[in-house]
């Protein structure tokens, strides 16, 4: 990536939702729990569109993370966001799945496409790249194949269990997708694996977990997100005036470390994980455009940062959230750098003890922990799966250009046993 025309850059504009829990104090539908990931990634595509200065009609394709079908629209995807975020019909797209690491995944498959250059169209040479995610996971009837439905259940509508015959069962989507079979374990199960094998107390998870807590509430009332969110209107109802989502939900205002020491542990009896030290729930996306560096030259178009290193690893699932350590080595060899050169790091805080052990390998590379997470992450800000990376991209992009600093890691951990990570260097 040494010439500009190989060198592949995100334009300036980017833009993501909020961040919503996925429920309003455990128990009413969250602020977005009536948008499909297809309108959340719509929303995205649309605000990006608006604030990026190349015209929309040079878009040659989209590409989408999602991590699951969650939706009756879902299977339409990256296309149906497309749509919904005000692309022509005759752009194509492409919907990528690498679990929690496909909003970095759609970055990297966008660069391929564009370097490839077996399908890029050269008329349209931007391709939008991002992610999107609605954690409103359904409820999924298992046993009914081959039985008489009945009045239980409506093709589209609500379900009554009652109605069910006998040997038919009700499973929560969610709560499947967060166990791995090739690991034998649920994520949550992972990561404290991995708090025993590096030997992480209890304290030091509770810590972490506030500190993400305090940063992000620091960054928020410094309006540090403000450039980077695109407020979200939600219609009144009864009488009521309109509602605009302006920030990230789950922040927490009164959080202490004495508050949290009283959690239970949520997954492991004598575990270290709760509630307090582990990612949020919620639904958000985020979208970019990417392109040569040469064609945003030719075209006017403001560049924000230009990718230089890529990196995709695996890792034994049983630790599955080590993956960001091996993936970060690969992509700081690809961009020719060391962990010293790194000014900003955003890593994903799936749970706290999978954070600190990768942030002790990463002290061996020479990355500063103050460098990592200094406006929080997925702990007090959550973990929308196939957005999240997308987002970390653009706030790590913004960070580095309003500080003044050059070099960014973006890296996520990923179900199964896997990591992805980006180096961006700062354009502004």
């Amino acid at each position: 990536m040494a010439n500009d025309s190989q060198s592949i850059v995100i334009l300036d504009g980017a833009r993501r939702t909020p961040r919503a829990d996925i429920l309003i104090n455990n128990r009413e539908p969250g602020l977005f729990a009536r948008f499909a990931t297809t309108a959340l990634g719509g929303m995205a595509i649309k605000a990006t569109l608006d604030h990026t200065s190349v015209d929309k009609a040079l878009v040659g394709h989209v590409v989408m993370g999602m991590a699951s079908h969650s939706h009756r629209d879902s299977i339409y995807a990256a296309q149906g966001m497309a749509w919904r975020g005000g692309l022509a019909d005759d752009v194509p797209a492409l919907t990528v799945a690498r679990i929690c690491g496909s909003g970095v995944e759609s970055v990297a498959v966008g660069m391929e496409h564009i370097l490839a250059g077996i399908r890029h169209d050269g008329d349209r040479p931007f391709l939008v790249v991002g992610g999107a995610e609605s954690m409103q996971y359904p409820f999924s009837v298992y046993g009914m194949r081959g039985q008489k439905v009945g009045s239980s259940i409506q093709k589209y509508g609500p379900l009554d269990p009652r109605g069910l015959p006998r040997g038919a069962m009700l499973q929560d989507s969610l709560l499947l997708g967060l166990y791995d079979p090739g690991a034998s374990l649920a994520m949550a199960n992972t990561a404290e694996e991995l708090g025993r094998r590096y030997g992480i107390t209890r304290e030091e998870a509770d810590a972490f977990g506030y500190r993400s807590h305090m940063n992000a509430k620091a960054a928020r009332d410094k309006r540090l997100f403000t450039e980077e969110i695109e407020p979200v209107t939600l219609p009144g109802s009864g009488g009521q005036p309109d509602f605009v989502v302006e920030n990230d939900t789950h922040i927490m205002d009164n959080i202490s470390l004495a508050k949290m020491s009283r959690l239970h542990a949520a997954f492991e009896a004598g575990g270290i994980i709760t509630a307090g030290n582990a990612s949020a729930v919620v639904d958000g996306a985020a979208a970019m455009v990417l392109g040569k560096e040469d064609d945003a030259r030719s075209h006017r178009a403001k560049p924000l940062a230009r990718v230089i290193g890529v990196g995709t690893a695996a890792c034994d699932p049983q630790i599955m959230g080590w993956g960001p350590v091996p993936a970060t080595r690969l992509a700081l060899e690809k961009a020719g750098l060391q962990g010293g050169d790194i000014d900003h790091v955003e890593l994903n805080e799936a749970f706290a003890p999978q954070a600190l052990a990768c942030i002790r390998d990463f002290g061996e590379m020479g990355i500063d922990p103050e460098m990592i997470n200094p406006m929080g992450n997925a702990i007090a800000l959550g973990h929308p799966l196939g957005a999240t990376g997308a987002i970390l991209t653009l706030t790590c992009a913004y960070a580095l250009r309003r500080n003044g600093q050059r070099y960014g890691l973006v890296t996520m951990c990923i179900g199964g046993g896997q990591g992805n990570a980006l180096i961006i260097e700062n354009l502004s």
